[in-house]
């Protein structure tokens, strides 16, 4: 147990000892919508949770979710975790995790709701900015220095979610998720066990969905057998809002605490029903004195009994430079043809920016990732300010909900296009539909079909990739008239940019990037900032070319079927020879690096294999840059079907001009290993592996083949 906890274990069960039924019952259920009961006769105070990780959301009363309203709960608006991932830079989670828990404690909060760790199996998920990526690895490695980030020196504890296999919002509340094991263990858990075994998180959030015929709230085999006894996780577990249907279940399934997003606090599951089971037999009281156990452990973690407990603080002019350094390394370069980038800030007089997106705040949307954020910064209000009085920055909307008004948007966009030096479109999707005019155009959909369209949030799923408003027209437009347009798309996920992506010389991603989003994209695309940003989920070229829509189903109905097995992302564009339009790992520069002298030493051990790939990275370009190197395996001569290439390590450098660095990047026997359903163990095959080291998946540098002698399970 972390922090000495074992000198507190007598006093733990003198507690327990102390407390009644209907006491214990108390501090298993939220008895407000983001607290539970203490106990005021033994001092015990309630647990306080807030959701996050984007930041921490601002206060709701315990009974009502209208906002209090107050001027005191304005926070950090950090960028969204697709964005961080975006970075590759470990580091920089690690700040981004001790941010967050600065202000969670600083708000009086126990428990901040994330990491959001799930897998973005589909590009249609309403939640993808909320994730990290299509990639297990590459999600773990973020994943822990961000939950140590927020835990260390914070008496903070996260809520790592949602766990698990919890990719969709469709029917989310009553979905099956049928996925084999194998797939289970190699895609959609290797995340949170790195966060329970080398994050050490003191919470975990169970998911909605169903899992081998049960709810993951309700699933011992989940929650007791591979979480708590497998993985040797000794923190609390939570229920996500509303996610539990059954007091029995959820009770000797190793559940500690039920929330829930409506109002009859003692009608939840763990509140007079788990009193009235407990009376009855149903339910062992020893099974309750368990959940209290972990409960007041985690409280003696966290320093909720202590005077010395850490205040935090919010809203630090630190924390927002940190936000800043995240969405400067977050953009990613996608295109950049006849250098069209960076912009000459000294030869523009005038510069068009077009686009709705250019002009709205996202930090007050996306469902529970909601933030009401001291400040956003904008694009419109970035470029702006960057270029101070000497450039005229003129704005066209470019498009909008209200159909009836389309021509006319896209006909000013143009005009003002066909008279600027300079031309920027900022598109994409959104997270709110406040706007909406459904009831006063002509279009001939439901609203919560519009919805679906075009937002990313909790709750919806999207239908298809397009861009919403008939943004393809208005690019294509503007390109027309003025070829060097820069477009930028801002999401959370891949949308589909066929319909121009070969005209446009000049694309950039950026996400919903935190209170100085707007700022950053200025100075990426004005050359302050060296882009360093890479994709850590494929982007498509069409939906049908996404495996859980190739090869497996997305959403489903009462069950969905992950048929595409291990082949989730770059494992099935790669392995099938599916060309994307922008693949995993990719990002430009403004500048060049090469790659050589690779070099890959083995030594293996009775119990481990130790590999030390080492290569160098040389800055050949004109200006200063970061990269990105990853290196990936395969496995030549498996004896069962493995992806053609898997992440196994990557590595963030900062090269001058001209500077070579030697990168080293160490890989164990996990990094060979697949997943034997028969034995129930990982597994290393003796036999030929190809190391790749490369920018991104699709542009492999150098590559090795080594051998490996011996056979290992583990």
């Amino acid at each position: 147990m972390t922090k000495n906890i074992l000198k507190y274990e007598e006093k733990i069960e003198e507690i327990i000892a102390e407390l009644t039924i209907e006491e214990k019952a108390a501090m298993c259920h939220g008895n407000g919508l983001f607290r539970t009961e203490g106990v005021k006769r033994l001092n015990i105070p309630p647990m306080k949770m807030a959701d996050g990780p984007m930041g921490v959301r601002n206060e709701f009363p315990d009974d009502s979710w209208v906002p209090i309203g107050y001027s005191d709960d304005y926070v950090t608006y950090l960028p969204c975790s697709l964005a961080l991932a975006a970075t590759w830079n470990k580091d920089l989670a690690y700040k981004s995790g001790q941010v967050l828990g600065n202000e969670a404690r600083g708000r009086g909060k126990d428990i901040i709701l994330g990491p959001g760790i799930n897998i973005i199996r589909s590009p249609l998920c309403g939640r993808n900015f909320e994730y990290m990526s299509e990639d297990p690895y590459l999600t773990g490695e973020m994943a822990v220095p961000f939950i140590k980030g927020v835990q260390e020196d914070n008496d903070v504890s996260v809520c790592v979610k949602h766990f698990a296999v919890n990719n969709q919002e469709t029917e989310r509340l009553n979905v099956e998720a049928i996925v084999d094991e194998r797939t289970l263990r190699e895609i959609y858990l290797p995340a949170f066990e790195k966060a329970v075994k080398e994050g050490n998180a003191y919470s975990i959030m169970s998911a909605y969905n169903k899992l081998y015929g049960y709810h993951c709230s309700h699933n011992k085999e989940l929650l007791e057998g591979i979480l708590r006894e497998e993985w040797g996780f000794d923190g609390i577990i939570v229920s996500d809002w509303g996610a539990i249907h059954d007091t029995e279940l959820a009770a000797n399934a190793g559940m500690d605490i039920e929330m829930n997003v409506t109002y009859n606090f003692d009608d939840y599951f763990f509140a007079n029903p788990l009193i009235k089971a407990v009376k009855e037999g149903r339910v062992k009281e020893e099974v309750v004195n368990k959940k209290i156990r972990r409960i007041l452990r985690l409280m003696y973690k966290l320093n909720i009994f202590s005077e010395e407990r850490k205040r935090g603080t919010y809203n630090a002019p630190e924390h927002r430079q940190l936000t800043l350094d995240v969405a400067r390394e977050s953009i990613v370069l996608l295109k950049n043809e006849n250098n069209v980038l960076p912009l000459k800030d000294t030869k523009i007089k005038t510069l068009a920016v077009i686009g709705e997106n250019a002009n709205i705040a996202h930090s007050n949307g996306g469902g529970s990732a909601e933030i009401k954020s001291l400040f956003e910064i904008t694009p419109l209000l970035g470029f702006n300010m960057r270029l101070g009085g000497e450039t005229k920055v003129k704005y066209a909307k470019g498009y909008s909900a209200d159909v009836s008004i389309k021509e006319q948007l896209i006909n000013e966009a143009v005009e003002l296009a066909k008279t600027s030096d300079a031309v920027i479109i900022v598109g994409g999707l959104k997270h709110t539909a406040e706007d909406l005019q459904l009831e006063n155009n002509a279009l001939s959909v439901t609203k919560d079909e519009e919805i679906k369209r075009r937002i990313d949030s909790e709750g919806y799923d999207k239908t298809d990739l397009n861009l919403p408003y008939e943004q393809d027209e208005l690019i294509k437009r503007v390109l027309e008239v003025n070829k060097n347009a820069v477009v930028v798309m801002l999401s959370g996920a891949p949308i589909d940019m066929s319909e121009w992506i070969d005209e446009a010389n000049a694309v950039v991603q950026t996400w919903y990037n935190g209170m100085e989003g707007g700022r950053a994209l200025a100075e990426v695309i004005f050359g302050d900032v060296n882009p360093s940003g890479k994709l850590t989920a494929t982007f498509p070229r069409k939906l049908e070319d996404s495996p859980a829509h190739k090869l497996g189903e997305f959403p489903g109905g009462e069950t969905v079927n992950y048929g595409e097995g291990i082949f989730v992302g770059y494992r099935y564009f790669s392995t099938y020879d599916v060309n994307p339009l922008f693949a995993f790992g990719h990002g430009l520069s403004y500048t060049e690096f090469k790659y050589d002298n690779l070099e890959i030493l083995i030594s293996e051990k009775p119990d481990d294999i130790d590999v030390l790939v080492k290569f160098k990275v040389t800055n050949i370009g004109e200006v200063d840059g970061a990269e990105v190197p990853q290196v990936y395996v395969s496995d030549l001569e498996a004896s069962v079907e493995r992806p053609k290439i898997e992440l196994k390590g990557f590595d963030k450098i900062n090269l001058k001009i001209g500077e070579t660095k030697e990168v080293e990047i160490k890989l164990d026997k996990k990094a060979l290993a697949f997943y034997n359903v028969e034995d129930k163990k990982w597994t290393v095959e003796s036999g030929k592996f190809k190391v790749l080291v490369g920018r991104s998946a699709q542009d492999i540098r150098l590559e090795k083949d080594i051998n490996i002698a011996s056979n290992y399970k583990f």
